[in-house]
C-alpha cells in the first residue's frame, strides 16, 4: 500500500510539471467507435481490412488484448468510460432515455475540465435523445440519439443545424477544429463517432426504427471496397446454442438461432467499408496533433463500446449477451512519455479503467468510489498485483424480442466465465475458456466442475459487494 502512495505521488508530480506559465499536463484525445469488434482492425491480424492509422497505435503504442466492456450495450458502456463506475452506481443501466441522469454524471472530462482542461465533447452522447450540452464541456458538437449516416443534424455550442455530408467526415472536421486552436491550457477531446452503427432512429423507449437509406452506411468513396473480400469465420459460427437454455428458448415470431439468423456478408463487408472513415479520420487528427508540435504529449485513446456479431452461436444484431464475442473491445493507448511502443498487454482491463487512468495522468486527484483502476502501474511493469477477475453486467430491456429476460450477471477470469441469468431460473452457463475459446460447450452440469462453479459464484458475489451492488442468492 505505502509503495502505491509513493508511485501515485511521484507519478501526479511527474505528470503535473510546472501549472504557471506553461501548463505541460498532457493534452487527451478519446476516439470512441461504435460496435467495433476488439478484432475489427488490421494490427489485430483482421483478415482483410486495411486500418493504416489505428495500425501506427499499436505500433507507438500499447495494444490490449483482454479489454472489457462492464456492460455490452452502448449507454451503459458509454457512460462507464467517462464515469469509471459500473452501470448500477451511475444510473445509466440500459438505452432508454436516461436524459436527466446522463446531465448528473460525474465525468473525467468535467474534472479536468474544473482542474484547468479545456474540453470538448463531438459526436454520438447516446443516452437518451437529448443532444444539449452537458456540464463540463467548453464546447460540444452533438446529435439526437443515434444520428444520421448522412446530413446529420447537430447541436453545435446550442445551435442546431443540418450539415452536409457525411457525418464521420464532419465530426473529425469539429475535431480538428478544436485541436488547432489557440491555447494555453491542456485539452481533452472527447470524439464518439457514430460508426459503426446502422442508420436507425432511437426512440426514448430504446426501440430504433429506420430513417431513409438502412443498414451500414460507408462514405461514398469507400462503397464497394471490400465488395468481394471473404469473410472469416469462426469455429462458433451459425452453431445452434443447443447448450444454452436462456438462448434456445422459443420466441414467438422468430425463427431459433443458427444458420438462418447469423450477420449477413454484405453487412459485414458494409462494416468494414464504414469503418475507413474513422481510420482516415484518426490520420487528420495524429498529422494536426504532429503539426502543432503536441503528438508527443498527448495521450491517445482509441476504442469501442462494445463488440458485435459475425454470425457466432447464430446470432446477429444482439450484441448484449456475456460471451467474448460482445464484451471485449479494442483498445490502444498512445502515450510515448509514459509507455514504449509496439507494446502488446494482456492482463484483464475494462472500460471502466480509462476515467482514473485519464485523472491520475492529468495530475488530478481520483475519486475514491470509482469501480475501475489506473492503467498507470502497468505501463510501468510495476503493478505487483492486477485484477484476477472482472465483472460484467446486463439488464434486461425488450428491444430485441430474444433479449427479453435476459438480464445477467457475469464474472471472467482467465481460464472461466460463470453467466448467472437474473430473470430466468435453471439456464446459468460456465465455460472452460482455456479448453473452449469459442463457449461452444456449456459444462455448467458436467461432472466435477462443481468446485470451479462454486468459485466462479463466490468470486461474482465479492465483485458486487465491492462495486456496491447487492450479492446474490445462487443457485443452479
Amino acid at each position: 500500500m505505502a509503495f502505491r502512495i509513493l508511485f501515485t505521488i511521484v507519478t501526479i508530480i511527474l505528470l503535473s510539471g510546472c501549472r504557471n506559465a506553461k501548463d505541460t499536463r498532457p493534452n487527451i484525445v478519446f476516439v470512441l467507435v461504435d460496435d467495433m469488434r476488439w478484432d475489427e482492425y488490421g494490427a489485430f491480424g483482421h483478415s482483410f481490412i486495411k486500418t493504416p492509422n489505428i495500425d501506427r497505435l499499436a505500433r507507438e503504442g500499447v495494444r490490449f488484448t483482454n479489454a472489457f466492456a462492464s456492460t455490452p450495450l452502448c449507454s451503459p458502456s458509454r457512460a462507464a468510460f467517462l464515469t469509471g463506475l459500473y452501470g448500477h452506481s451511475n444510473g445509466i443501466t440500459d438505452n432508454t432515455a436516461r436524459n436527466e441522469q446522463s446531465h448528473r454524471l460525474e465525468t473525467f472530462p468535467k474534472k479536468l475540465n474544473e482542474a484547468g482542461y479545456e474540453t470538448a465533447f463531438i459526436g454520438k452522447w447516446h443516452m437518451g435523445n437529448d443532444d444539449s450540452k452537458r456540464p463540463g464541456f467548453d464546447y460540444w458538437v452533438s446529435m439526437k440519439g443515434q444520428g444520421e449516416a448522412t446530413d446529420p443534424l447537430l447541436n453545435i455550442n446550442g445551435r442546431r443545424d443540418t450539415v452536409k455530408g457525411y457525418v464521420t467526415d464532419i465530426l473529425t472536421g469539429h475535431a480538428l477544429q478544436f485541436i488547432n486552436r489557440s491555447r494555453e491550457k491542456p485539452f481533452v477531446l472527447y470524439l464518439a463517432h457514430k460508426a459503426l452503427h446502422p442508420n436507425i432512429l432511437q426512440r426514448d423507449d430504446g426501440k430504433t426504427i429506420n430513417i431513409g437509406e438502412g443498414g451500414f452506411v460507408a462514405a461514398d468513396r469507400h462503397k464497394g471496397m471490400y465488395g468481394q473480400s471473404p469473410i472469416q469465420r469462426q469455429p462458433n459460427y451459425a452453431v445452434p446454442p443447443s447448450d444454452k437454455p436462456a438462448l434456445a428458448r422459443k420466441i414467438a415470431g422468430l425463427p431459433p438461432l443458427g444458420k438462418e439468423t447469423v450477420t449477413r456478408d454484405e453487412i459485414i463487408r458494409q462494416r468494414s467499408e464504414m469503418l475507413m472513415a474513422v481510420d482516415e479520420g484518426l490520420g487528420s487528427i495524429l498529422k494536426a496533433l504532429e503539426q502543432k508540435g503536441i503528438l508527443d504529449n498527448t495521450v491517445i485513446i482509441f476504442t469501442s463500446d462494445h463488440g458485435y456479431w459475425y454470425g457466432e452461436h447464430g446470432l446477429s444484431e444482439e450484441r448484449r449477451l456475456a460471451y467474448e464475442e460482445s464484451i471485449r473491445i479494442p483498445l490502444l493507448i498512445r502515450y510515448p512519455k509514459l509507455m514504449k511502443g509496439n507494446a502488446k498487454e494482456e492482463h484483464a482491463v475494462m472500460n471502466i479503467d480509462l476515467a482514473p487512468t485519464l485523472l491520475q495522468m492529468a495530475g488530478v486527484t481520483t475519486p475514491g468510489n470509482l469501480h475501475g483502476r489506473s492503467l498507470l502501474p502497468l505501463f510501468n511493469r510495476t503493478a505487483i498485483q492486477w485484477r484476477n477477475s472482472i465483472m460484467v453486467e446486463y439488464y434486461s430491456d425488450s428491444v430485441f424480442p430474444r433479449m427479453d429476460k435476459m438480464g445477467y450477471k457475469a464474472v471472467r477470469n482467465e481460464r472461466y466465465k460463470y453467466i448467472h441469468y437474473v430473470d430466468l431460473k435453471g439456464v446459468d452457463e460456465l465455460y472452460d475458456l482455456q479448453q473452449d475459446p469459442y463457449e461452444l460447450e456449456n459444462v455448467i452440469n458436467k461432472p466435477g466442475m462443481d468446485a470451479v462453479l462454486q468459485e466462479m459464484k463466490n468470486e461474482l458475489n465479492k465483485l458486487l459487494k465491492e462495486t456496491g451492488d447487492v450479492p446474490l442468492v445462487l443457485t443452479r
